[in-house]
C-alpha cells in the first residue's frame, strides 16, 4: 500500500496512492490524516488496503491524478523523529579524515539523535537557509514509521512494529556541527527541518527487496541534474531497522507515528558515489589532502529517489531547490 498527505492543514489530508503513483483518492471515512490512521492501524489497515486494491484496479470513481508537488511529507509533523547512523563505514570514514580513532563500541551500539519533528519540509518545497556559510548538505536516507512500540522491545519483536517506509533528506549544516558537538550536548542548530518522500509505503510493496529488516535497493541522489550517488541501501548497513527501533525504545515507549531514520546511506565500494557532500569531501581529504567539493549553494537543486528493479519510482521523489531564507 502507498499513502501520502496533501498540503492541507497542519497534519495534511490522507490519500491512498496507486502503485504506479498516477492516481490517488481521499479516504475521510477511514482516517483524515496519516497520524490518525497510525493511531488505529490494527483496525484501519484492512479498509485502507481495500481502497488501495480498488484504486489499482481502476474501480475508484472519485480518484484523481496524483501530483507529488502538492504533497507534504507523509507525516507533516510527528510526535517523535530519531535518526540513527546505521552505516558505520560512513562514521569510520568521517573520523578517519580528521585523524580520530573510532570507538569499537560503534560497531555494536548504534548512534542516534532525536531531531526536530514539529515542522518537516514538504518534499517539493525549497530548503531555505539564512547563510551558505553554514555548510548546507543533503543526507539521503531511508526511514521507517512505527505503531506503538513498548519500552524494552527486542529487535525480533520490533520488526512487527514497522508499518511504513519513506525516503529522507536529513538536511545538515556541517559548519555548525563542530561547535555544537564540542559542547558535549549533541545536535540542535546544525540539524534543521528534514524532508521525506511524497509517498510512504508498506514493506510488502518492496517484495524481495525488503529482507532482513533492510531495503535492498540503490538510493539515487542527483545535484543540479548530475548523478551524485546511488549506493545500495541494503549493503553495509551494520544495524537493520528492527535493531534501530529496539535501540530507540530501550528506555522509553515509542508512540504511533514515530519515525526512525537509517542515517546516511553509504557503501564501502565508493564507485556507487555518496549520499552526502560531507562524505565526498572526506574522501577528497584522504586521497588529495583537501576537500574540493563545495557544500550546497543558493540555487542548487537536490533530488533523491529510489526505483524498483523495473525502473519504477517507489516513493516518488524528494526534489528541492536551496534558497536564501528571508525573515
Amino acid at each position: 500500500m502507498k499513502l501520502a498527505s496533501l498540503q492541507q492543514g497542519r497534519d495534511g489530508i490522507l490519500v491512498v496512492v496507486s502503485r504506479d503513483l498516477t492516481r490517488a483518492i481521499k479516504v475521510p471515512a477511514i482516517a483524515p490524516s496519516l497520524q490518525a490512521a497510525l493511531d488505529d492501524w490494527a483496525n484501519l489497515r484492512a479498509p485502507l488496503d481495500a481502497v488501495y486494491q480498488r484504486l489499482n484496479d481502476g474501480l475508484e470513481a472519485d480518484a484523481f491524478a496524483f501530483d507529488q508537488s502538492v504533497c507534504h511529507s507523509p507525516l507533516p509533523r510527528a510526535f517523535h523523529w530519531a535518526d540513527g547512523s546505521a552505516y558505520v563505514n560512513h562514521v569510520e570514514l568521517v573520523r578517519k579524515a580528521r585523524g580520530a580513532e573510532m570507538p569499537e563500541s560503534f560497531w555494536h551500539d548504534p548512534l542516534m539523535y532525536q531531531g526536530g519533528s514539529d515542522a518537516f519540509i514538504p518534499p517539493h518545497s525549497p530548503i531555505r537557509m539564512a547563510d551558505e556559510a553554514w555548510g548546507i548538505d543533503l543526507e539521503a536516507e531511508l526511514a521507517v514509521i512505527t505503531d506503538d512500540v513498548p519500552m524494552g522491545v527486542n529487535s525480533a519483536d520490533a520488526a512487527s512494529h514497522i508499518k511504513l517506509l519513506m525516503l529522507v533528506n536529513d538536511v545538515s549544516l556541517r559548519n555548525l556541527i563542530p561547535g555544537e558537538l564540542a559542547k558535549g550536548f549533541g545536535f540542535y542548530q546544525s540539524k534543521p527541518s528534514s524532508s521525506f518522500s511524497p509517498v510512504a509505503i508498506t514493506p510488502d510493496e518492496l517484495g524481495d527487496s525488503w529482507k532482513d529488516g533492510k531495503v535492498q535497493r540503490p538510493l539515487v541522489s542527483h545535484i543540479n541534474g548530475q548523478l551524485f550517488g546511488q549506493p545500495d541501501a541494503g549493503t553495509d548497513m551494520t544495524f537493520n531497522f528492527p535493531t534501530l527501533v529496539a535501540h530507540a525504545a530501550k528506555s522509553r515507549p515509542l508512540g504511533s507515528g514515530t519515525i526512525i531514520g537509517s542515517g546516511t546511506v553509504s557503501n564501502y565500494d565508493r564507485s556507487a558515489g555518496s549520499s552526502c557532500l560531507a562524505e565526498k569531501r572526506m574522501l577528497e581529504i584522504i586521497e588529495q589532502g583537501e576537500a574540493k567539493t563545495p557544500f550546497l549553494k543558493f540555487g542548487d537543486r537536490v533530488r533523491i529517489e529510489m526505483f524498483d528493479a523495473a525502473g519504477h519510482s517507489l516513493f516518488g521523489a524528494i526534489d528541492q531547490a536551496v534558497e536564501r531564507y528571508e525573515p
